[in-house]
């Protein structure tokens, strides 16, 4: 594993060990998104490469492998409450769910009889709903936009329902939840380039009772300054780590720009992970790349 020198800029001890160092774990590739760690076997990183339609699989003793060939040109990926894969796919326009045989479910592929426009990016709440965008970044050639906004989900699976939360989002792409699940970061990698803060509430009139939660009071958390903000996740202590076009950005619960890690490609997205969650795993562009934090992960999906 090739390592990158000064990976650490301005970033306090409780966030990154002085002696921390960027590591490259794989490179090559088409272009990466959508890591997810499970401790499970051992150990191990899944994430996508969307042009070679394929979600790639890294271990610390095997390293790169391939998990699925075909992925329909997956983005994000997470893990539900039983540690089952969930998936955006661009190219079939949907929601899915690895079941543990292997077998895939879908989710979500529609809302008002309308096909989604192509789910980007996904994350799990602890009472199993799920949450997602849908810009149409990823929309296949030839096939048309059907959804009047570039909405902000909620899948509700106890009943199968899916709702809109927000609707107002240029390009609504990453998403994360605080630590204790009372707020909701969702980036805006259109024209605003910044992230959005909301509180989460139980649904109150029968178009959110569709779904248990709503979204009020948001605002703007911060903006980024170099590049957009893509896919971005929370610390144990409620920081915000924001992939940018100069690595990742990271923030206090108040929006303060903490510092950054520099990352020779610009990355599209991260995720804590390894065994104490305290490694932050980037994917950038054409390569996998990883540095040990001092700070663990909010949630583990």
């Amino acid at each position: 594993m090739a390592q990158t020198p000064d990976a650490a800029s301005s970033l306090p001890p409780e966030i990154l060990p002085a002696d921390s160092k960027l590591q490259t774990l794989a490179t090559g590739l088409g272009f990466t998104e959508g890591p997810v760690w499970t401790n499970q076997d051992g150990g191990y990183l899944l994430f996508s490469d969307i042009p070679n339609s394929k979600i790639l699989k890294w271990t610390a003793k095997a390293g790169l492998t391939t998990f699925r060939e075909k992925s329909n040109q997956a983005n994000g990926n997470t893990r539900d409450r039983e540690g089952r894969l969930l998936s955006c796919e661009h190219e079939s326009r949907r929601v899915t769910l690895t079941e543990k045989d292997g077998s895939i479910t879908i989710l979500a592929d529609s809302y008002n009889n309308k096909k989604l426009n192509s789910p980007n990016d996904i994350v799990v709440k602890s009472d199993g709903t799920l949450w997602f965008t849908d810009p149409p970044y990823g929309l296949p050639k030839g096939e048309l936009k059907e959804q009047a906004h570039n909405f902000v989900f909620c899948y509700d699976p106890s009943v199968k329902t899916l709702a809109p939360v927000a609707e107002d989002f240029d390009m609504p792409n990453g998403l994360c939840f605080s630590p204790d699940e009372t707020k909701l970061y969702i980036a805006d990698s259109g024209a605003p380039h910044h992230i959005r803060v909301f509180d989460i509430e139980p649904a109150i009139n029968s178009r959110e009772a569709l779904i248990p939660w709503r979204l009020t009071n948001g605002k703007i958390f911060c903006t980024i300054d170099k590049g957009v903000p893509d896919g971005i996740r929370c610390d144990e202590k409620g920081n915000v780590f924001s992939t940018a076009g100069d690595g990742i950005q990271i923030f206090s619960p108040e929006g303060k720009l903490l510092g950054k890690i520099p990352v020779p490609q610009s990355p599209a997205n991260c995720c804590f992970g390894g065994q104490d969650n305290k490694t932050l795993f980037i994917t950038a562009r054409t390569t996998l790349y990883s540095i040990r934090l001092s700070t663990a992960g909010a949630i583990r999906n």
